[in-house]
């Protein structure tokens, strides 16, 4: 199965950041690519997780409901939640990282002059 044949129950949206999550109890840094109520896609070392593998992670700070990954592609990952993530939190999320890249963009701009 890839990841093109699983039907999605909620809109991605997209969140380009590092995580810290624990996958068979080992500490595992990925980048998460995106995120919905329902899951998110990770990416990782070649073998970080297999399909099955039980996953936590913190998202900036805000612990993500527990997953499954659901299919895995080189280093790509689908992770489905258990529970839900509240679409609220989401936007949080989001918003969050936004102001930090527009900061970050600052910064640079205010260096180059």
């Amino acid at each position: 199965m890839n990841m093109h044949s699983i039907p999605r129950a909620a809109e991605r949206r997209s969140l380009h950041i590092m995580v810290k999550s624990r996958v068979k109890s080992r500490v595992v840094f990925c980048d998460l690519i995106d995120i919905s109520e329902g899951g998110c896609k990770l990416r990782g070392s070649s073998g970080f997780a297999n399909v099955g593998d039980r996953v936590t992670m913190k998202v900036d700070g805000v612990n993500a409901p527990l997953g499954v990954i659901a299919w895995i592609e080189g280093k790509l990952a689908g992770v489905a939640f258990e529970g839900q993530m509240h679409g609220a939190v989401i936007d949080h999320l989001i918003r969050e990282h936004e102001m930090k890249l527009m900061e970050e963009r600052k910064e640079d701009n205010h260096r180059r002059l």
